[in-house]
């Protein structure tokens, strides 16, 4: 692996005290015991609480509904993938040989699982401020990205269904497949009348939103 204190120090702006704390962070649960599972979790909540007071102070006038909407885009895996691969994670993150074989370094869920250890260790070696300082400079472009809070693909396409008259979406998991650390979901999704459409994605719910999102393509 790369030298950790480096890309702390250069990629995510802090300058850590434990090392090996972000090494763990940045170990797959298919190379050791010691991955980042646990770190995950704590940055998760970071993340979230960090989204959410930046929010709450960045549009004072919008209603809790166009937050939330705003909220799920920004802490959404497939965000945190895309800040992971700003950073340069899928290179330093420690996998199994198999894991590795199978191109979990480049997996949405694993990517972004890394990104949320990583904040929970900046918090654990640098505290809640430095935490949000690294948040704040890696998701400032896709806040402001945000002209208007964004619908979710699902919500809308129910939306469009709604309004035209038509029956709610249906949703059917056609299968599941890939190794347990790297699983596919492939989801259909049909409304009556309009059409059906299916789409892959690395969870149910990603498979699901991705399904919707081609569905709309489709229709709109």
């Amino acid at each position: 692996m790369a030298d950790v204190g480096t890309f702390v120090s250069e990629r995510l702006g802090h300058r850590p005290t434990d090392p090996k704390l972000f090494e763990r962070a940045l170990t797959h649960g298919s190379a050791g015991r010691d991955s980042y599972e646990r770190l995950e979790f704590l940055g998760d909540r970071v993340l979230g609480l960090v989204i959410a007071r930046w929010l709450f102070e960045r549009f004072p006038d919008e209603p809790e509904g166009k937050m939330s909407r705003r909220y799920n885009a920004l802490v959404a895996r497939e965000t945190c993938a895309e800040v992971g691969r700003d950073w340069g994670v899928p290179k330093l993150v420690k996998l199994g040989k198999q894991a590795r074989e199978d191109g979990a370094q480049l997996s949405d869920n694993v990517v972004g699982d890394v990104v949320e250890a990583l904040l929970g260790a900046v918090l654990l070696d640098g505290g809640l401020e430095a935490a949000e300082r690294l948040v704040r400079a890696s998701w400032a472009g896709y806040l402001n990205d945000q002209k208007k809070a964004p619908q979710h693909p699902k919500s809308l396409l129910q939306e469009v269904a709604a309004a035209r008259g038509l029956k709610p979406p249906v949703y059917e998991l056609l299968g599941q497949f890939g190794r347990h650390h790297a699983p596919t979901f492939r989801v259909k999704v049909s409304v009556g009348g309009a059409g059906e459409t299916e789409a892959e994605g690395a969870s149910k719910q990603e498979a699901e939103t991705a399904a919707a999102a081609a569905l709309l393509e489709k229709i709109c």
